[in-house]
């Protein structure tokens, strides 16, 4: 087994990486950027190395950075995590010619899998099953768009050395087509340095199955059974749950014989994954290979009860598997939820910020098969920056049954409390209550299709969330009071009693909400110009709070920053903001400028000064967290002036243009 390895990743997967080498007796060295100098892997890991600035290609795509900081630090092995550098065949083959193993599968399995085309053409030799298609290496457009012309619409482009989502693209007619194509190959030379492509047919109601598979140096090789991924945003997954539903041991012994055919034509060893596209009556075709470990692991842990991560390591090392096949057995149903930085209401735009709130359920564990898992390299209090993904955390949760396991990672979702910046784990709630999610009707168009149930919808009714802002004010006031009498905030009058007015904005709404403190010492409370009701508020320290309205009784958590009132409840949770009327007199609205959403990069503009535009025109196209944004017109106007290039970065809250409203006919 190896003394030291250095992890040359960031994240919850430099966390895990760690935490299994501790357990096995191993050092670590940490990698970090400028960026992430205080960051939660780098304290995680016995050493740490600064390579580079934030941005990765200045710090964790730097090969040659990372193997210098590995031969300074004695590590004989290298994990690359998942990622950035983790199915580069040139890092694994620099780190074999360094002397220092790479913990994963050789250079020549991963160029093999890394072009889709190359790949489908080794598939088709071993006899797994292939999507129809358009593989080739001529890449003229012309030639391209005959081949989806052949093939028949709708058709799907993606990038050859692409994944992930990034460089993909459905095309549903033919004169959509060239638009999509250019875009494709925009975005996959920025993700990849290849803009090559291949185009396939789109199976109409695809489920996304997934195969993990294990090799060892010495031939073996097994599946730990499947995961399914079809729950996806932009191609990328949301939830993930493993075994999939529906599946018979018969399609899931047949769809584990080919992931192992697939591994086993390229020479695998280590951790991989085979990705299927299944139809809905069963039949399953050859996706892709990711050469490396997944971001959904953890479900397949959950339900083998095997540690792959450790698995990484004792195979790196030259070990065996450490069982066979037969002994492989499923336990139970995981589900994984991926806790991203985004706002889902505004098509899942990435966002950043720093996590004044972070909290997970109670008792859940970190790193280890658990009824309730969180995986995570954040802590309360980092900074969430556009140079890297957008993903906070993963949730894990394993039950008996399916059904045990849904109610398991409802009520998680529920305990994990984020403020600061927009997230995604009210929609995950969502997702996985709806009907779709919950009856295991499963395709990658689900959220597209239960869209009325997942969008648009309110959080936490006002008078839950207007109750639990006024019930954290009052304790606040009340935890200011001194011995001194006159520094009470309770109300009290000698005679008669004292009403008291809160101004609250929820959801772009405002509302006046009253509280009256009665001589008796009751509280009544009303919301919006609704009926005054009885109202209690008990303070039980760290932020919760036990509150009456009425005939409602609700166990709030409660976090203020500034004006901003998070309130969290096992129904839901909103944020509301307290309004200091007068501390806001004269203030107005800037308008007349299209701005940008969060920190990027802007990569095209669309438009000039001077140019008529249509309400929803595309205006320009930023890049943050590695996915392209089109920025739209707000309304039919006429650009005044561009105030950045194509390349420019710019801030959130940038003026990238001036727009002129047109006037109302």
């Amino acid at each position: 087994m190896f003394k030291k390895i250095l992890i040359a990743n960031r994240g919850e997967i430099a966390c895990r990486v760690a935490a299994t080498a501790r357990r096995l007796g191993i050092r670590t060295v940490a990698v970090y950027s400028e960026a992430d100098a205080h960051a939660k892997h780098v304290q995680a890991c016995d050493e740490a190395v600064l390579i580079g600035g934030p941005a990765p290609r200045d710090s964790y795509l730097r090969a040659e950075r990372i193997l210098e900081a590995a031969r300074a630090a004695g590590a004989e092995a290298v994990h690359p995590g998942y990622g950035f550098l983790s199915e580069n065949e040139d890092f694994a083959e620099a780190c074999a010619q360094a002397g220092i193993a790479f913990i994963g599968p050789p250079p020549s399995a991963i160029r093999a899998m890394g072009l889709k085309a190359e790949s489908k053409r080794l598939m088709q030799e071993a006899r797994v099953p292939l999507v129809p298609g358009y593989h080739g290496a001529d890449q003229d457009p012309a030639l391209l768009q005959r081949e989806a012309d052949r093939i028949g619409y709708p058709v799907l482009i993606k990038a050859s050395a692409g994944g992930g989502g990034k460089g993909m693209r459905a095309v549903e007619k033919a004169e959509d087509f060239a638009a999509a194509l250019a875009s494709c190959k925009r975005e996959a030379i920025n993700s990849f340095g290849d803009d090559a492509v291949l185009v396939e047919r789109y199976v109409q109601r695809p489920r996304h199955i997934e195969i993990q598979v294990f090799f060892d140096t010495h031939g073996n090789g097994v599946y730990l059974f499947e995961r399914d991924c079809s729950v996806q945003r932009r191609h990328q997954k949301v939830l993930e749950e493993a075994p999939a539903p529906g599946m018979t041991p018969e399609r899931r012994r047949e769809m584990g014989e080919a992931a192992v055919a697939a591994a086993r034509a390229v020479g695998y060893v280590g951790a991989g994954t085979v990705e299927f596209i299944a139809e809905q009556d069963g039949r399953f075709y050859f996706m892709e290979m990711n050469t490396r470990l997944q971001v959904e692991h953890p479900v397949t842990e959950a339900i083998t009860g095997q540690d792959l991560v450790e698995w990484q390591l004792r195979v790196a090392a030259g070990e065996p598997l450490p069982v066979k096949q037969e002994a492989l057995q499923i336990r139970g149903h995981a589900i994984e939820a991926r806790i991203c930085a985004e706002n889902p209401e505004a098509n899942f735009l990435p966002a950043t910020g720093t996590l004044a709130v972070y909290r997970t359920p109670d008792g859940a564990a970190s790193f280890e098969v658990a009824p309730v898992r969180v995986d995570a390299g954040v802590r309360e209090g980092d900074a969430i920056s556009p140079y890297y993904d957008s993903m906070i955390a993963k949730l894990i949760v394993w039950g008996e049954s399916r059904e045990q396991a849904l109610q398991r990672l409802d009520q998680a979702l529920a305990q994990t409390h984020i403020v600061g910046l927009h997230t995604n784990v009210a929609f995950l709630r969502r997702a996985a209550a709806s009907r779709s999610f919950a009856q295991a009707d499963l395709d990658t168009a689900l959220i597209e299709r239960e869209r009325a149930a997942l969008f648009g919808q309110p959080p936490l009714a006002l008078a839950c969330a207007a109750a639990g802002a006024v019930a954290h004010t009052l304790a606040a006031e009340r935890h200011r009071e001194t011995a001194d009498p006159w520094s009470r905030t309770d109300g009290w009058r000698i005679h008669g009693g004292a009403t008291r007015r809160f101004d609250i904005e929820c959801e772009g709404a405002h509302h006046a909400v009253v509280l009256e403190h009665h001589h008796d010492g009751s509280m009544f409370l009303g919301v919006g110009g609704g009926e005054r009701q009885a109202f209690e508020a008990r303070a039980r320290g760290n932020g919760r709070h036990d509150v009456t309205l009425g005939a409602s009784r609700w166990l709030l958590d409660v976090y203020a920053q500034g004006e901003s009132v998070s309130v969290f409840a096992p129904q839901g949770s909103a944020t509301v903001t307290e309004v200091d009327v007068l501390a806001h007199a004269g203030e107005g609205s800037e308008g007349g400028r299209v701005t940008a959403p969060m920190p990027g990069k802007v990569i095209a503009l669309l438009v000039k000064a001077g140019e008529a535009v249509k309400r929803g025109q595309p205006l320009a196209v930023m890049e943050a967290m590695k996915m392209e944004h089109t920025l739209a017109a707000p309304a039919d106007g006429v650009v005044k002036e561009l105030r950045y290039g194509v390349g420019d970065q710019v801030a959130e809250g940038d003026a990238l243009l001036d727009f002129e409203a047109a006037a109302p006919a």
